[in-house]
């Protein structure tokens, strides 16, 4: 592997000081200029006013496997298989589509809104020993679902380049990253690409997003890594972050050169609780590379 950029570990705030289970999906609202992110395990989605500091809420019942912001000021959920639009002004909710609701060994997990507009979908294996069972599907505002990809252990990594032509994806248990091509008009996807083969030393992939040089940052959830790939793969820059498991990256600010780092806890015993008492905390950094702002899942 070629040189890279190994940084000792950076200036990062905590900016909460919860601990999730399993803090996973961080959504940047620009509008409302604050952060969004689940509790997977939990079974919420919580919301930090950067301009305030005020903090909200929202429970649900089931797990909250990933989410994104709509065009008409909603946000689109996939619990353990039940897609919904759901309002957290009246918390008024409206199911749209089941996920793999027959597979009783999965339930969703990463995804996020696509330059197509749809939501993206990911499901794992939820048993211990992992299986590729789970898959990938895509949902539109009418409630069509399209499975993808099947033949995956935990469906994670999905973000797009800057440009909408090319999707990435991971199965964290493979572990690796395939590269699509992509077609933001039908979300046809085509031409997949290794892109990545990674293991333990780096972490293995979890969350993603995609910064505006095309460079795609992944949360190495075993190594307590955050990892920055080039638009060929080259590993360009390691940063380690003081937690144990960060599970997923998301560009926010006025600037979007804040990246948001949610991690997990599940599983500590009472002493690793003690030894890592950040573990499942939402982290903050500064970068020098503005990020992709994610798109907006398009109602019917």
């Amino acid at each position: 592997m070629a040189q890279y950029s190994r940084l000792a570990m950076p200036e990062v705030e905590f900016v909460v000081q919860d601990r999730c289970v399993l803090g996973e999906c961080p959504n940047w609202d620009a509008e409302n200029n604050r952060l969004l992110w689940a509790d997977i395990l939990g079974q919420k989605i919580h919301a930090l006013s950067l301009d305030t500091g005020a903090r909200e809420s929202w429970s649900f019942e089931s797990e909250v496997g990933c989410f994104g912001l709509t065009d008409q000021g909603r946000w689109v959920i996939a619990l353990k298989s039940d897609v919904i639009l759901f309002n957290p002004a009246t918390g008024v909710r409206e199911k749209i589509a089941e996920v793999d609701g027959g597979n009783a060994m999965s339930r969703t997990n990463d995804g996020k809104i696509g330059p197509d507009g749809a939501f993206w979908v990911g499901t794992m294996d939820q048993n211990a020993e992992k299986q590729p069972v789970a898959g990938l599907f895509r949902v539109t505002g009418e409630g069509a679902v399209e499975h993808k990809v099947g033949g995956v252990k935990i469906s994670n990594g999905l973000a797009w380049s800057p440009d909408g032509r090319f999707m990435y994806h991971s199965d964290s248990r493979g572990p690796w990253v395939n590269r699509w091509s992509f077609d933001a008009q039908s979300g046809e996807i085509s031409k997949c690409v290794r892109f990545l083969d990674l293991d333990d030393t780096l972490g293995r992939p979890d969350g993603a997003a995609t910064d505006v040089e095309g460079c795609y940052w992944s949360a190495g959830v075993s190594a307590g890594n955050l990892n920055r790939f080039a638009p060929d793969g080259t590993l360009l820059l390691s940063i380690p972050l003081p937690v144990p498991n960060p599970t997923m990256p998301c560009f926010g600010g006025l600037d979007m050169k804040t990246i948001f780092v949610t991690s997990h806890s599940e599983n500590y015993d009472a002493q690793k609780l003690k030894d890592h008492p950040d573990a499942g905390k939402v982290m903050a950094l500064r970068v020098d590379v503005a990020g992709v702002p994610v798109m907006r899942f398009r109602e019917a």
